[in-house]
Parts: structure tokens; C-alpha cells; sequence
């Protein structure tokens, strides 16, 4: 059984892992102010970013849905790792060796971790096996298809053997059988024997945004197998196809830099892609393009709906032109709304793949296949007229009729009027008429679903986000009141949690004591008042939260996280002035009982308890020039 990781083994690795490098790697970040960074919530739906990310912090909060804590509970939440696993994930990501109580070892038996290396030693394999002789079936298919080795070493293509080679391979390498099988690497037959799960096919790894192989793709290369065309892995522990993007891990960087996606139907298209320049090419594996997909896009493009920007950025389709092509259209079309960005279609001509394209015309024609794509709309609404005779007065109206509804489901105001002159000028016939046409369209569909409701994302300008629905668990920053004593408390909690260096030791241990106005900010002085030998320390944060009760976690987080208003240059200054400041109210307002008890004391036969009071005035009065002077 594993030992448990050292507490201070714990903190160095959370202190050495920057947050917004781990973040990045599923969301695109943008600077936010400084030291804080924002992008779309990988954990809810949203179309405008509230999920923000503080690096020198160390923490994560979403005013959206509330997720928020470090970069092991991001792990976790993302990858479905214990705790464990993910601080082994980062140990070993920044070459940061891991000790345990009692003499344990590592938990990399059994889990997430021991399966995810047991796929890498299967790439390995099969990329090995794709020199040996016997796979020239599998080079061959690679050089008739205009892929050579440098091609292959590329996208990390590999042969699997015939003959249980891989299952004796792994065997060796101290995997068991059981953790083979639940990896989708082999197969276990009626009878309890195993078997591998890919023989005689050319491979692709398939991995996630990372770069860790999650599984793998085959293809059919002998005439003697009787399985089907491609084979992918199974669902698994790591790997589930409606999740994963094949490509992703190559195509991110340029995706996020360029704001755009193609999204093609197969291994071999995403390979012709990216080596004819098309570097922001993906693919689904073995399943059709769904709302999962579209959430990971979203969240690499920065995917924001802002009425205030055009052309957010672009997601462009390839079908092929055959039933299945059409079909793949139509599905598409039907999440296309979800977007805020720009949907494209593009089809090749003669009917050709990107991969054939390539191979038959070139990469300039891959290139120009993406430049001369055509809006999803368009594409619908003359695949819709496609299938009526236009010169006839029947088949025009007959093709208004299956047009219409597709100019009725688009929401933005302005694309569905210009849709709506198209289509009159396509057709040939009276605009007004056309109108009418849709506009009952959209009526007919309000009345089949009159219960219905709209999931899809608004691009009018007049449109209002819906806030996503969440559990209230605790206080949170938005419900704190506005008035400027509690701004000001709030804005020196802040500044303690968040840049406990600038404000000093002595200046957050005086500010700790000070009366609040507001109850709840009072409890996070507190934890901050009990916590005060950690603030030098790396786990300062993760100490205040050890201290306020659980149902404050969020309130902390939020704090934590929420931008300061002052530049990088001028963020010490104003850490130190807003404490100040805090600290000198409570100093005013124990002058002012001061002076009240002064007034109500009798000089004549009390002398001694004004003599004190005047006193005490005299230090605060002092205090304050100190406090000011500092």
C-alpha cells in the first residue's frame, strides 16, 4: 500500500508548479489585471469568462459556478486523479523526486497513473514494430497515402504486431493482465484467456491536450481481418472517445494563437492537414462531433461571445460529400448555435478527403480548401435547395418551404434578415414573400416546443446571458454590500491573501485585529489572525482556508483570485496603503470614543480618568504619524 506523500514534499511542488502553465494546457488564458488571468470556466457552459486564475497565488476560482482551489484539486476535477496522483503528475512533471511516510512508494499501481504508463509503453511498441519487416502492409499504406517516416515519427504512428507480441511485451515490463485490460490494450475472450486488441493494423496514438496517450486508433491493412475498418480503443478509466479530439495535442498552441479549428473526419485528414500548413486541424474518434467536442473547442479558442467584437473566431468543418458526410452536416448544424465563434463549411471538390486532396493536388489545394470555406448557414440553406427543381414555380416554392425553417433557427437578428435576402435572391422570388415564409417558420417552431428551452447561444447584440444555475453553499464576493466600509475591508483582505510579501508581518498582524464593519469579511480576519506564522510561507493561502469554517472555502477563493486595481510596478504601494488605510479607520474610530468618553468625564471630580483619556488620545494621535510616516 503507498505511503503518504510528505506534507513539506507536498507544499515545494506546489510552490514550484506555476498554475497558469497546468491551466493552460485545457483553457486559453488572457491577462486580467495584474497578476491575474482569465478564460472560459472548463467546468460549466458559459459564453462570457468569469473563471480566473491567479499564478502567483497558486489558486483558481469561477465567479460562475464556483469551482475554485489549487492546481492538485484542478487536476483532479479535470482528469479524474486522486489527490495523490496529481501531485505525482507535477513531482514528475518538474523532475521533483517525492518522499514518503513510512518508506511508501509511489501510487502508480492500479490507477489513472499506471494505466496512462502502460499506454505510453504500447506507443513505444508499436512505434518500434513499424521498422520490422513484417510491417511493409503498414508502410505501404503510409507511402501510397503520401505520408513518409518523418511524417509518421510526427504523429507517432506504429504497427501492431500479429501473435500476442504486445501482451508478452508489457508482461515483461511488470504490467499484469488486468491492468492491460482495463487500459482497452488487450481483450479477454468467453473463456478467460486474453488476447491483444489491435493485431496486423497501423496505429495512431491518441492523446489528450497534454500530449499523454489516453489510446489508440487502428486501421485495417490485411484482407484476412474481419474486423471493422478502424478499431479505437474502449471506453476506459483514461480514455472516452466523446471527450478526447484526435490532433489536439499538436494542433492547441496554434488554435488558441490563430482563434480558429478544422475539424476533419479522420486520422489520415488530420496528418494532410498539418503537413500542408493547416496546423489547427482535429478529429473525432469513432463518434460523431457532439456537445463535449464543442466545450473543448470552445475553451481552447477562447470561444466569448462579446457583441462588441466581430468574428471571435472561426470553427470550419470538412464533410465528406457522401450519405455519411451529410449526415456528419446536418449534426453539426444542429450544435452549431452553441458557438459564439464563426461557423464554416468546407467541402472538397471531386468529393475528395483532405487526405486525397493532398495527395492528388497538392497542399496548396489543402490551403485553399480552408480559405474558400463557406458559412454553415449557407451551406445549409443550399443543401436544402439542392434537392428542388428551381425552375419551376412548384419546386422553388417547395424549396422555400425546407429552407425557411433553417433561416428560422438563427437567433442573431441581423444574420437571419441577411439570410433572409439571400435566400429571396437565390430562389428568384418576391423578398417580402420569403419573410413571411420564414417568419412563419418561426412560429411553427415556437409552437412545437412551446415548453422547450433555448440551450443555444445567442449572438444577438440585444441578447441577455442567462447566469448558470448554482447551489448557494456560503458567502460569496458578489453578495458582499457596496458601501465603503466594506470595500475598504474587503480590499485589505485581499491584499493580505494575495500579496502577504508586500504587506509585511507587522502591518497584516495589526490589520488582523482591527474592528470589521461587515461579519462576514470578520471571519476571514480572523483565519487571517490565527495564520499569521505561515505568511511567509508557500501554503499561506491553503492555511487561511484550513482555518475559516467550509462553508467560507468559496468567499476565500474568490478572494484570493479577484483583481486588484493597481499596476504590476505600483502593487506593493498599494497593498501596504489599503492596509494602512484599514488600520487608520480603527484608529479614527477609537479616537472618536476617546474623545466621547472625554466629554462625558467631569473635570472637577475626575481629573484622573480624563488624564488617561487625553492620554490615550495622545498615542493614537502618534500611532497614526507613525503608522503614516512608515
Amino acid at each position: 500500500m503507498a505511503g503518504l506523500i510528505r506534507r513539506s514534499d507536498i507544499d515545494e511542488v506546489r510552490a514550484r508548479t506555476n498554475l497558469a502553465d497546468i491551466v493552460g494546457d485545457y483553457v486559453t488564458l488572457k491577462n486580467a489585471g495584474v497578476g491575474s488571468m482569465k478564460g472560459l470556466c472548463p467546468f460549466h457552459e458559459e459564453r462570457s469568462p468569469s473563471f480566473h486564475v491567479r499564478p502567483q497565488v497558486g489558486f483558481y476560482h469561477c465567479f460562475g459556478c464556483g469551482e475554485g482551489g489549487d492546481v492538485f484539486t484542478f487536476l483532479q476535477k479535470m482528469d479524474h486523479v486522486t489527490f495523490s496522483e496529481a501531485v505525482e503528475r507535477m513531482a514528475a512533471r518538474i523532475g521533483f523526486e517525492l518522499h514518503y511516510e513510512d518508506g511508501g512508494q509511489a501510487s502508480d499501481h492500479g490507477n489513472r497513473a499506471r494505466l496512462l504508463a502502460a499506454n505510453k509503453s504500447a506507443e513505444e511498441f508499436f512505434i518500434a514494430q513499424l521498422a520490422d519487416p513484417d510491417a511493409e502492409p503498414g508502410r505501404k499504406f503510409l507511402g501510397e497515402r503520401g505520408f513518409d517516416q518523418s511524417a509518421a515519427e510526427r504523429f507517432g504512428v506504429g504497427f501492431a504486431p500479429r501473435g500476442g507480441a504486445l501482451a508478452k511485451h508489457l508482461k515483461t515490463l511488470g504490467y499484469t493482465e488486468d491492468e492491460l485490460v482495463t487500459a482497452g490494450l488487450l481483450g479477454r475472450g468467453e473463456r478467460g484467456d486474453v488476447y491483444d486488441r489491435f493485431r496486423g493494423r497501423l496505429i495512431w496514438p491518441i492523446r489528450d491536450v497534454t500530449g499523454q496517450t489516453l489510446g489508440f486508433g487502428a486501421r485495417k491493412l490485411l484482407d484476412d481481418d474481419n474486423g471493422p475498418k478502424y478499431l479505437n480503443t474502449p471506453e476506459t478509466p483514461v480514455y472516452h472517445k466523446s471527450q478526447v479530439l484526435y490532433g489536439l495535442d499538436l494542433a492547441r498552441r496554434d488554435i488558441s494563437r490563430g482563434r480558429q479549428v478544422v475539424v476533419v473526419e479522420g486520422y489520415t485528414d488530420v496528418m494532410a492537414c498539418h503537413l500542408a500548413g493547416v496546423t489547427t486541424a482535429v478529429a473525432t474518434c469513432g463518434t460523431s462531433f457532439g456537445v463535449d467536442h464543442i466545450k473543448i473547442v470552445r475553451r481552447v479558442i477562447g470561444d466569448v461571445d462579446n457583441s462588441d467584437t466581430t468574428g471571435t473566431g472561426e470553427v470550419i468543418f470538412t464533410f465528406d460529400p457522401d450519405d455519411a458526410g451529410q449526415k456528419a452536416a446536418s449534426r453539426a448544424f444542429s450544435e452549431e448555435q452553441r458557438f459564439a465563434a464563426q461557423t464554416f463549411v468546407a467541402v472538397a471538390p471531386d468529393g475528395l478527403d483532405p487526405c486525397d486532396l493532398r495527395l492528388n493536388r497538392g497542399d496548396d489545394a489543402i490551403r485553399r480548401l480552408v480559405n474558400t470555406r463557406k458559412p454553415m448557414f449557407e451551406f445549409m440553406i443550399r443543401r436544402n435547395l439542392a434537392g428542388h427543381n428551381l425552375e419551376t414555380v412548384e419546386g422553388r416554392v417547395s424549396a422555400l418551404r425546407a429552407a425557411a425553417p433553417v433561416v428560422a433557427g438563427i437567433r442573431d437578428q441581423a444574420l437571419s434578415v441577411g439570410y433572409t435576402r439571400n435566400l429571396a435572391g437565390w430562389l428568384g422570388m418576391d423578398p417580402s414573400e420569403v419573410a413571411r415564409a420564414v417568419a412563419s417558420a418561426v412560429r411553427a417552431a415556437a409552437t412545437a416546443k412551446p415548453a422547450e428551452p433555448r440551450r443555444e447561444f445567442d449572438r444577438s447584440a440585444s441578447a441577455t446571458p442567462a447566469p448558470p444555475v448554482q447551489e448557494e453553499t456560503g458567502p460569496s464576493l458578489m453578495h458582499l454590500p457596496t458601501d465603503p466600509a466594506t470595500r475598504l475591508e474587503r480590499d485589505a483582505v485581499m491584499a493580505m491573501l494575495q500579496h502577504p510579501d508586500a504587506v509585511g508581518r507587522d502591518l497584516a498582524a495589526r490589520a488582523s485585529g482591527v474592528r470589521f464593519a461587515n461579519e462576514t469579511l470578520a471571519v476571514v480576519r480572523d483565519a487571517i489572525a490565527t495564520s499569521l506564522d505561515a505568511l511567509e510561507r508557500q501554503d499561506w493561502l491553503a492555511t487561511v482556508l484550513a482555518e475559516v469554517p467550509a462553508s467560507f472555502t468559496t468567499l476565500v477563493q474568490q478572494l484570493a483570485v479577484a483583481p486588484i486595481p493597481a499596476r504590476e510596478d505600483k502593487m506593493g504601494g498599494y497593498c501596504q496603503g489599503v492596509t494602512i488605510d484599514l488600520i487608520d479607520r480603527d484608529l479614527l474610530r477609537r479616537k472618536a470614543e476617546l474623545l466621547g468618553a472625554l466629554q462625558r468625564t467631569d473635570a472637577a471630580t475626575d481629573a484622573e480618568r480624563r488624564g488617561q483619556l487625553q492620554r490615550e488620545l495622545m498615542n493614537i494621535e502618534t500611532e497614526r504619524r507613525a503608522l503614516r510616516a512608515d
